[in-house]
């Protein structure tokens, strides 16, 4: 049997770190997504064992400056692109603002860090989001395009195959193929 799972990618990650916090017996809080003020001095081991435990789950602590701003930059590139009601403002004003740094030096730096603009990150998060929303949610590309706040159609189809290799309708038949391949089993 296949099970399709819908999940919130923001509260399963905060229900891990408290079950795997509270296993250690620190006492921390979150201050908010992908942040956590440890309110208490760790000793390095407890925050050697704390770094292991949490790498196995793909979750990494960041202590370097710049890789924390790149990191808060992609969490609010995930909010963007999450946003159930499209936001009516540019990424680079919101950015700018919720950072409080000129666009010009966080588009610097994160060029600097990930070798890829912030423009490109967020075409690629939405690319993936549209990959996720065709298979999970069954919904149309037009409902899609809406969704993700694209101009038209044909928008979304052009950042989709520049970043796939093929089309968002050859993507879906795709699916269709393995869903019915899958059922005849």
């Amino acid at each position: 049997m296949k099970a399709f799972l819908k999940f919130d990618f923001n509260i399963v990650t905060k229900k891990l770190l408290e079950e795997k916090l509270d296993g250690f017996g620190v006492k921390y809080s979150i201050v908010g997504f992908g942040e956590i003020e440890f309110l208490e001095e760790l000793t390095p081991e407890k925050l050697e064992a704390i770094t292991t435990l949490l790498n196995g789950y793909g979750i990494e602590i960041i202590e370097n400056q710049k890789s924390i701003l790149v990191q808060k930059i992609k969490d609010l590139i995930a909010e963007i692109v999450l946003q159930e009601n499209n936001l009516n403002v540019k990424s680079s004003a919101y950015l700018a603002d919720k950072l409080n740094h000129s666009y010009g030096y966080l588009s610097n730096l994160f060029s600097e860090v990930t070798y890829t603009s912030i423009e490109n990150y967020i075409i690629l998060q939405k690319i993936e989001l549209a990959k996720h929303l065709i298979v999970n949610e069954k919904l149309s590309l037009t409902e899609i395009a809406y969704k993700l706040n694209y101009s038209s159609v044909a928008h979304l189809s052009s950042q989709f195959k520049n970043t796939t290799g093929i089309t968002p309708s050859a993507f879906q038949r795709i699916i269709e193929r393995r869903r019915k391949i899958a059922n005849e089993k």
